[in-house]
């Protein structure tokens, strides 16, 4: 089966559904056929030849969109985050580094802080599966299009993905010289710079360059160090050889390169302006949390009018990074008489070193050096092999396929305490409760005094508050994570033509996956060993308990402590999975496709690569038998999503609709959480029978007293009773309508609602949830609004009979209010929103040349990506530290801020 996409009718992406199969069988001739037919192309019409003849798109059944060439090009994209603006279904983000960016399909997709967990939603660029779809944040060159395909998909990609993939086709060499180039201008002094030239060597061998540069300043300003951050100085180049020695075999050579380096990303403090639910931060008597930092340093204007976009990092901290992604892959397509053979062999080397103020603040509480002793590398060898033909007189378009992966990840920490953790640990203890009398961050162990508060024990509790105060600089001296991932699998996908205008396509998928972790740690943090030896004893005393958690906690933060020096961790997973589709069409006209489909998906379990999973701050590794004992506590199970679908898809030359029904059931879905201390990776499922309220709090947010303590016993069921946890169900409409010549409007509405269930667990075993996820039962997931809508308008009328063209373009993304944090606080909430861009300009004969002027982010929307809590920046907690509000009272937290409107001007010559 091949793919012919005759895309000069160019839509908006809401408006094209493009086949995965088609997707898995295309060669490089099919898109050098796609290439020339987009001159003949008109209206509203879209061919494809997925079942083995020619197609209107509207024939093939599953809800896929892509995205041309000229709708990249007029929205302004030049990496993934921009398809948001028109695939309504998707939702990009990025958090604390850019090789961190998440991209959600229907509401689901993964937190990316967390290099140990995979995509649900997968990246392939030309054929070859990316390891994170952070990867996709990257400049991307010159594209034919971009496909994003909506639910699970394995029987005929590569690698599997649970809740849908986003797949990049660059152009390809051509037999024809051409060559073009554009340079931009804009607000914060962006520069960018684009253009390829392609060159015909031979009667069978042609070539293409494309590069791109791109600088610009950042969008925060550091006032502490008097510098920009979230700045872009980046450059991208690729080059390609098209061999052609017969009409039978064609041999695609790709190689590229991409390098940034840039300070990314930083945060503001979230107020009242943003979310009601936060407390009034701009008294220091409300907050004890802002009362210790603004005696320590920090400015009372951090903690107002984020949208300013003024940081107080810490003096010297720097976010800067450097990325470097290299690779090749070879593409192969050879008919062998009525069979194809396709191979795509794939090498690519990924390497991000990041440098974070991870508290965000002027204080210095939590660092990481920005050089390669912080830093993740991704190392993937990938070999792809796929027959595919007919048979039973074209009754049957087969395909059976192999795949195999090798991966080396190795992920590097360094993670310390500042210079002033130890005095703000101290102060964090004594600001709140029964000791707030005594605070005097002057003062040793920032007390004023030292009475026998706390009896015979008093020498005891305030050295621990002393050894405290002399953490400073000390804790991760090196991390080394190493971690091999091998994967194998076997798929076939088989359409079978029953009867004229019936099809019954079935698809198989067998996974073998094996990952071996091993790690060592390095610490220095001797102040956790001491403290633990004398005060754990002490914990008994219940009028002591929770001072003594304090102390211990706050020495330990994150395990940080010398007991793992020099210590080494080891373990292996291993999983088999059936995964697979079925799917039945019926066209009953030939502008009318009714289908129906299921489809199961899978993503890989793992380890979660953050030491601070192994245990609680408060247990000892000597009392548990060393941290190897403790290996099993990083591993994560598979994430497996059944899915069903219903649809219609009309089509004429002149309108198209598109509608499908989905719902879809995750069980072991994966979340990555940040508590404001740990990252917490954690499967989430539902018990069918009744926790009795074990699994949730709705007073967490009133008062302490109330707070529901015995939920780590009550949380639990039988894991006989233990089933799928996430739903993602709703609808999804696509439009279009080309009324006349150079006038098209797409419409797109996606209603999903997406959602936990109720009587939750944290594992397939039913253990019961982590505290930290107490108000996930019955609500919707992060990032996941209900209701986004979008539309365009493209004129392009011509100017007089000069041969000259103008053009008008304008899109908008209408969004829900939704919740950005993973344990759901009411504090991290995002309300509604609306994102225009626009593009004007004047084009010279056959598009030779053009001048547009540009607007992202048009109406300057502000909003938060992701709110997060503050590390380690929570007011003090049970007696004697009581707060009414408690935990979300007095817990600060942090925002990625979306980027401001940007605006330029654009030159453009191709020849």
């Amino acid at each position: 089966m091949r793919l012919r996409l005759m895309s000069a009718c160019a839509v908006p992406a809401l408006v094209m559904a493009l086949a995965a199969p088609a997707h898995a069988q295309e060669t490089p001739q099919d898109q050098q056929d796609a290439a020339a037919a987009r001159s003949v192309q008109s209206d509203n019409e879209i061919i494809v030849t997925a079942q083995g003849r020619a197609q209107a798109l509207a024939d093939v059944p599953l809800a896929v969109s892509a995205v041309s060439a000229e709708t990249l090009q007029q929205t302004g994209a030049n990496d993934i985050r921009a398809l948001n603006q028109v695939a309504p279904s998707l939702l990009v983000s990025s958090t604390g580094s850019e090789a961190n960016g998440s991209a959600r399909i229907r509401g689901i997709g993964t937190v990316g802080d967390n290099p140990g967990l995979e995509s649900s939603v997968a990246v392939f660029i030309d054929g070859v599966y990316r390891s994170r779809s952070g990867i996709g944040l990257s400049e991307l060159g010159d594209l034919e299009r971009i496909e994003v395909l909506r639910g699970p998909q394995g029987t005929l990609f590569g690698r599997n993905a649970s809740a849908g993939i986003i797949n990049i086709v660059s152009k390809m060499p051509e037999s024809v010289f051409s060559a073009g180039a554009e340079a931009t201008y804009g607000n914060y002094n962006s520069i960018r710079v684009q253009g390829f030239v392609n060159v015909p060597i031979s009667t069978k061998v042609s070539g293409r360059l494309d590069g791109v540069y791109m600088k610009r300043d950042g969008f925060y300003h550091d006032v502490t160090n008097n510098r920009d951050i979230n700045n872009r100085d980046r450059y991208f180049v690729r080059g390609q050889l098209l061999f052609e020695p017969s009409s039978d075999l064609r041999i695609r050579v790709i190689g590229d390169y991409t390098r940034r380096n840039e300070e990314c990303c930083g945060a503001t403090y979230v107020d009242s302006s943003i979310n009601p639910n936060i407390g009034d931060l701009n008294s220091p008597s409300a907050n004890n949390i802002v009362r210790v930092l603004r005696d320590l340093g920090q400015p009372m204007a951090a903690f107002s009018n984020p949208y300013s976009r003024n940081l107080y990092v810490s003096s010297g901290r720097s976010y800067g990074g450097i990325t470097e992604d290299w690779g090749g892959s070879v593409q192969l397509d050879w008919t062998l008489g009525d069979v194809k053979l396709t191979s795509i062999t794939g090498y690519r080397n990924y390497f991000s070193s990041q440098g974070a103020d991870t508290d965000y603040s002027a204080v210095d509480i939590l660092y990481r050096s920005p050089n390669s002793s912080s830093s993740r590398a991704f190392e993937t060898f990938s070999q792809e092999l796929r027959l595919n033909g007919t048979a039973f007189g074209e009754k049957l378009d087969w395909l059976v396929g192999g795949y195999f992966a090798n991966e080396d990840l190795t992920l590097v920490d360094n993670l310390r305490f500042g210079n002033q953790y130890g005095r703000f640990a101290t102060c964090r203890i004594v600001s709140g409760g029964g000791l707030a009398a005594l605070y005097n961050p002057a003062a040793a162990g920032c007390l004023a005094a030292r009475p026998a508060l706390f009896g015979a024990a008093s020498p005891l509790i305030y050295a621990g508050f002393d050894r405290l105060d002399s953490i400073n600089d000390r804790g991760t001296t090196r991390d080394l994570f190493k971690q091999n991932s091998r994967n194998w699998a076997l798929f076939t996908h088989n359409i079978f033509h029953v009867t004229t205008g019936l099809d019954l396509t079935v698809g198989l998928r067998y996974t073998n996956e094996r990952k071996r972790l091993n790690a060592t740690f390095g610490n220095d943090n001797t102040a956790c060993v001491a403290n633990q030896a004398s005060l754990l004893p002490l914990r008994s005393v219940a009028a002591l308990t929770s001072v003594v958690d304090a102390i211990i906690g706050l020495s330990c933060q994150g395990n940080s402590t010398s007991e793992l020096n020099g210590v080494s961790i080891h373990d292996t997973r291993k999983e088999d999975q059936f995964t697979g589709t079925a799917i039945l069409s019926y066209k009953p006209t030939d502008d009318l496709l009714l289908y129906g489909s299921y489809s199961r998906g899978y993503k890989a379990g793992g380890f979660n690569l953050d030491k601070s999973a192994l245990k609680a701050p408060i247990a000892t590794f000597a009392s548990v038998g060393g941290a190897q004992a403790l290996a099993s506590n990083l591993q994560f199970a598979p994430e497996t999503n059944d899915a069903f679908e219903i649809g219609l898809k009309y089509s004429t030359r002149k309108f198209s609709l598109n509608i499908s029904a989905f719902r879809q059931q995750f069980k072991n879905f994966q979340l990555n959480t940040f508590n404001g201390t740990v990252f917490l990776v954690q499967n989430i499922n539902g018990c069918t029978t009744s926790l009795s309220g074990g699994d949730r709090d709705q007073s967490k947010f009133t008062t302490a007293s109330n707070y529901n303590a015995a939920a780590t016993t009550t949380g639990a069921c039988s894991s006989s009773n233990v089933g799928y946890g996430v739903v993602s169900q709703g609808v999804e409409l696509e439009a279009s309508l080309v009324p006349v010549r150079d006038f098209r409007v797409g419409l797109g509405l996606t209603y999903a609602d997406t959602h936990y269930r109720n009587q939750l667990v944290g594992s397939d075993t039913g253990a019961p949830l982590d505290q930290a996820l107490r108000l996930l039962p019955g609500k919707n997931l992060s990032n996941a609004p209900e209701v986004v809508t979008t539309a365009s308008v493209a004129w392009t009328p011509p100017l007089g009979n000069s041969g000259l063209s103008g053009l008008i373009y304008f899109d908008a993304r209408m969004t829900g209010d939704y919740n950005t944090g993973s344990d759901l606080f009411p504090q991290k909430a995002q309300d509604g929103y609306t994102l225009v861009n626009g593009r004007i300009g004047i084009r010279g004969k056959d598009q030779r040349w053009a001048i547009e002027l540009w607007a992202q982010n048009l109406l300057d929307q502000n909003y938060t990506q992701v709110v997060f809590n503050s590390p380690f920046q929570e007011g003090a907690t049970g007696a004697p530290f009581t707060d009414a509000r408690y935990p979300g009272g007095r817990q600060i937290f942090s925002a990625y801020l979306a980027e401001p409107r940007t605006y330029g001007l654009t030159l453009r010559t191709r020849f």
